[in-house]
């Protein structure tokens, strides 16, 4: 485990592994960082993989805080390893990296944005975003990420379902389903940054799977038309959760941006 200091005194947290030029892995909802352990092991012979656990789901912080506070830590923790990092970010967490590399043009050797939830129009969450805080307050954790995953993400009902069940029974996602819609709200209280982020001229792939629900595939060609220094990968067979279905092709993905970007000290 690593503790990197920050100014508020609060820490980043983070799983270190491996040697090399580094890999910062940013992860999405409803996890500390864990469920892209089968990729970093892949990585982690020829890379420094460090995966922090997002403030946004840390039980020992107080709730609720905003992306802007997300990306700080992003860019804390690449300027704490040193040399050049390549930043991988895994949905809402992709829209924390996409913050830190707008608000720090030049800081990152690159990036791979795993279908990164972006708004460009409506609201993400829309009238869903009120009916799950309201469910997550009154104590029905699994029924508000039921809704979430349905209405927000675009999971199909009996899917959304198993998934609601699961939240409910497991006492770990109970707790962690609240500040999933805490995250949400933070990805709307940004609004449509576009403008933003088509001044970022770092190298990134834009990673999506086939089988992912289409308004992600939409957001990523937003993203695509936007990014100057960008370009498309799409899984076959695949979707949202290919870390965990498909983690050699994942890992494939981030090592060849990886060779293209990044340098070993001393080989350079």
């Amino acid at each position: 485990m690593l503790t990197i200091p920050t100014p508020d005194g609060a820490g980043i947290h983070a799983t270190d592994e491996g040697r090399g030029p580094a890999v910062l892995v940013v992860h999405a909802g409803l996890d500390d960082g864990s469920q892209w352990h089968k990729v970093a092991r892949l990585l982690s012979p020829r890379h420094r993989v460090v995966r922090i656990h997002r403030r946004q789901y840390r039980l020992d912080l107080r709730p609720r805080c905003t992306m802007a506070q997300e990306a700080d830590d992003v860019r804390v923790a690449a300027a704490a390893l040193g040399g050049p990092v390549l930043l991988a970010g895994h949905s809402s967490g992709g829209v924390a990296v996409l913050e830190a590399l707008a608000a720090a043009p030049g800081a990152f050797a690159g990036a791979v944005l795993y279908e990164p939830p972006v708004v460009t129009g409506p609201p993400l969450g829309g009238e869903a975003t009120a009916r799950t805080r309201a469910l997550a307050d009154a104590g029905r954790p699994g029924k508000a990420i039921e809704i979430f995953v349905r209405d927000v993400v675009g999971i199909p009902p009996f899917a959304s379902r198993l998934v609601g069940l699961y939240v409910a029974a497991a006492p770990r996602m109970r707790a962690l389903a609240p500040r999933q819609i805490d995250d949400l709200e933070a990805i709307d209280e940004l609004g449509d940054r576009l403008d933003a982020y088509a001044a970022i001229d770092a190298p990134v792939v834009l990673l999506g799977g086939d089988r992912s629900p289409a308004h992600l595939a939409a957001r990523l060609d937003a993203l695509e038309r936007r990014l100057p220094n960008a370009r498309r990968v799409t899984l076959r067979g695949q979707g949202h959760s290919a870390h965990l279905r498909a983690p050699a092709e994942v890992a494939h993905v981030i090592e060849t941006l990886a060779t293209e970007v990044l340098t070993t000290p001393g080989n350079a």
